[in-house]
């Protein structure tokens, strides 16, 4: 994709049409840091990842006012358009503690059924487990499309996600059309993506997962079993391996754990691989790092263009923002950046909730449809919503 980047792109205010305007609030908050970013200068200029840092360093070029920072969202789509703007000013975000939900009233339904997400799971791994397959995973996701009887307050929603303090909440705004109401994607991700300062790069993916369990010595052996899965190996062997080949042409120092550990968070047990890296090029942006890297096969599959293929062929709802990144990057080129999972896209009284599975050739349908599940808990517990026994279709 050949996008040219030109100063006098720069948009000196921001388009009502990416509704940005409209709501211009992002949050993260990532080990107690809380930054919220209010107000909006301008918007960056839409475009593909491949052209991020090109049109990062024209637009803080054109630039003689307001923080020098981006925040906002890539989509799942490297080649899609991604949502970034300047904010008028930093702070921090509200650290008290959220309200309890109110029980939710409105209806949810599974898109696809679990029966038919079991089906496509299952065509999956007929194609992974071919003599002469060369794809070797691919993450298949599900929503439950949500229809409350009162508008959804999506502050609401990110305070509560919060009250787990091992994930990184985010709420930032999502393009729609002028007409329709401000949109946005709420959700508390465990995966890091990239994080850079200076020469120092640093990544934590996560893949194999495991719901936890309230009875704590069944929690424990839900732990080790984890530990122990060939499966689950597997499937976060390919992970470790893209990032490490994806970073070696711009670090000359890596530094991946041979063995994955436990990563929990409130309702599910992660495998995951802490890798620090050091640039070759003190000047390579994070931009640089993040057009290398995504989507990982955490989010996608290996190799990549297959494992899209199959996606678009598999799943009935498009991702969207979905499985792109949250996070910002500033004049300097660093920034911090994590894979926009465990999310919802919230507009007005509706929500879709998203999950995703990794799907090797060992994997088994019906233990994907109970992972996907367990990975709806967060937002659904949010949101006041108990999960009903089918996680198909039910009112509260």
């Amino acid at each position: 994709m050949n996008e040219a980047v030109r100063a006098g792109d720069v948009v000196e205010r921001c388009d009502a049409t990416a509704a940005i305007e409209a709501a211009p609030r992002f949050q993260l908050r990532v080990d107690g840091r809380h930054l919220d970013a209010r107000g909006c200068l301008a918007t960056l200029p839409t475009g593909g990842t491949a052209t991020l840092d090109a049109r990062v360093r024209t637009f803080f070029a054109a630039r003689q006012r307001g923080p020098a920072m981006l925040v906002g969202l890539l989509p799942f789509d490297p080649h899609a358009g991604d949502a970034l703007f300047q904010p008028e000013w930093l702070g921090q975000a509200d650290t008290a503690p959220a309200p309890l939900p109110q029980p939710f009233h409105g209806e949810i339904h599974a898109e696809p059924l679990a029966a038919d997400y079991a089906a496509a799971v299952e065509t999956a791994v007929t194609q992974l487990r071919q003599p002469d397959a060369q794809m070797q995973k691919v993450v298949l996701a599900r929503t439950l499309r949500v229809q409350s009887h009162t508008p959804i307050d999506p502050y609401a929603l990110v305070a509560r996600l919060g009250r787990d303090p091992d994930a990184v909440t985010y709420l930032a705004p999502l393009p729609v059309a002028a007409d329709q109401p401000s949109a946005w994607l709420v959700g508390a991700s465990p995966e890091r993506l990239v994080s850079r300062r200076g020469r120092q790069v640093l990544s934590h993916p996560l893949a194999g997962s495991a719901a936890r369990r309230a009875d704590p010595a069944e929690d424990a052996q839900a732990a080790r079993d984890l530990l122990a899965s060939v499966k689950d190996h597997d499937e976060h062997r390919y992970v470790v391996e893209a990032i490490v080949a994806a970073l070696r042409p711009y670090c000359d120092v890596i530094d991946a754990a041979p063995q994955p550990t436990l990563h929990a968070t409130t309702t599910l047990w992660h495998l995951g691989t802490r890798i620090e890296a050091r640039l070759r090029d003190p000047h390579t942006p994070v931009a640089t790092l993040l057009a290398a890297l995504h989507p990982t096969p955490a989010v996608c599959g290996t190799p990549p263009a297959l494992a899209r293929d199959a996606i678009h062929a598999l799943e009935p709802v498009p991702r969207g923002f979905y499985a792109g990144a949250v996070g910002w990057i500033d004049a300097h080129g660093d920034g911090d950046w994590y894979v926009a999972i465990r999310c919802a896209r919230v507009q007005g009284m509706q929500a879709r909730i998203h999950a995703g599975a990794g799907i090797v050739a060992g994997s088994e349908p019906a233990l994907e449809v109970a992972e996907t599940a367990a990975k709806f808990g967060a937002l659904l517990a949010a949101l006041g919503a108990a999960p009903a026994p089918s996680m198909d279709s039910w009112s509260c």
